[in-house]
């Protein structure tokens, strides 16, 4: 990742297409499009991919996580269960909603611990959000019994995980709903996407009326269209559709470059008998976009990480100081920092994370760097970086 890095003829062709049509918007105009209709294109082509019956795509991660729950009747009050290690999207999509975000602790998965999910359940809660951050997944088969047993909907946020896989089946597919961002910093990006799928056709109802201002979308004219519920704006564009178009058609290309990437720089940090990598799931395959690893103790893995900086090593990062996505620099959130007044739902029943004990987390987080794994390498590059980071890491100890 990411796909950006591999831009060419294919994703020009299909800009190009709607360029010439004309038509930036994936509703209506039928007469000017050429018989191009890019977004409904991507959404067939990731319904085959992923296996579910039901897509919809948006204008990004951020609204597919929104508009699924959204779509699945989450709102005030409401409690969603979601993991201290992801991206600040994760609570902002439950908080649009006038949800409360319910932080719990990961294991070395660096996904949602399932015991620390059973313990955080209460009557008000409805759905278990595990993150399957940097390529790899949550144990799926503990979450889904939790959920079925308590009457729970499962949304897989898979945003950094497309092409992965569980028990042969892809990532997103699993739960009751999934969600995928096309980001430009993604195994396959729009410039700006995401993705809502589900085998539940209700939901699927829901989100496309939802993600377009509550239109029903039925009939030829749309200046007919009736509304049966509110709805916002979460619309992707032709123009975002047509890189994904492309993209999605690559997605195989481009998990074969980060497979062989990044197993040649474990094969070579496997070497160091102080490097533990993080744990993936019985039956899991990773989408190869990251590679984890854990240091025995926090200070050897700040050593480490300042090793691989000095030697040139970039797209290495320690995510326990990170502002974007780990709890402890979640100030926003543990202050209820808005521009506006939140609901007295939200103010209520939000923990006080300032006080919320996760140390659990922080013993993996501490101890974990985490490497991008890039499409633009050479094998030789490739071979040369992690004789680099071997050496770095070997210094640090």
């Amino acid at each position: 990742m990411p796909g950006f890095e591999l831009f060419g003829d294919k994703e020009r062709k299909e800009v190009q297409d709607v360029m010439d049509s004309g038509v930036l918007m994936r509703y209506g105009f039928d007469g000017m499009r050429n018989g191009h209709w890019k977004t409904k294109e991507l959404e067939k082509g990731l319904s085959e991919r992923v296996q579910s019956k039901y897509v919809h795509a948006v204008s990004s991660g951020t609204a597919a996580l929104t508009v699924a729950l959204a779509s699945a009747g989450v709102g005030a009050g409401d409690e969603v269960i979601m993991p201290t290690f992801t991206f600040v999207a994760s609570f902002e999509s439950i908080l649009a909603l006038g949800a409360v975000p319910i932080l719990v602790d990961i294991d070395d998965t660096l996904t949602l611990k399932p015991e620390a999910v059973e313990k955080a359940i209460t009557p008000k809660t409805k759905v278990v959000m595990p993150v399957h951050m940097c390529g790899s997944m949550a144990n799926l088969d503990a979450l889904k019994a939790i959920c079925n047993k308590h009457g729970l909907l499962l949304l897989e946020d898979a945003c950094q995980a497309i092409g992965g896989t569980y028990n042969g089946k892809p990532l997103g597919s699993i739960g009751d709903l999934g969600c995928f961002s096309f980001d430009y910093v993604k195994t396959i990006t729009c410039g700006e996407g995401g993705a809502m799928i589900t085998n539940n056709q209700d939901y699927y109802e829901n989100a496309h009326k939802y993600s377009d201002h509550g239109h029903d979308h039925m009939g030829n004219n749309r200046g007919a269209e009736e509304h049966p519920f509110l709805g916002y704006n979460f619309r992707i564009s032709e123009m975002n559709a047509a890189v994904g178009v492309a993209q999605l058609a690559r997605l195989d290309e481009f998990l074969v470059i980060q497979k062989r990437n990044y197993t040649i720089l474990r094969e070579a940090l496997s070497n160091i008998p102080e490097v533990i990598f993080r744990t993936v799931p019985d039956g899991g395959e990773e989408n190869y976009s990251f590679l984890n690893f854990f240091m025995p103790t926090e200070e050897l893995a700040q050593v480490a990480h300042q090793e691989l900086i000095e030697s040139g090593v970039d797209g290495c990062f320690y995510w326990y100081d990170n502002n974007w996505h780990y709890y402890k620099k979640w100030e926003h959130l543990t202050n209820l920092k808005s521009l506006g007044k939140l609901p007295k739902d939200v103010q209520e029943a939000l923990p006080d994370y300032s006080k919320a004990d996760f140390s659990e987390s922080d013993k993996w987080m501490s101890r974990n760097i985490s490497c991008l794994i890039k499409l633009g390498w050479s094998e030789e590059e490739t071979v040369a970086r992690a004789k680099t980071m071997a050496e770095a890491i070997k210094a640090s100890i």
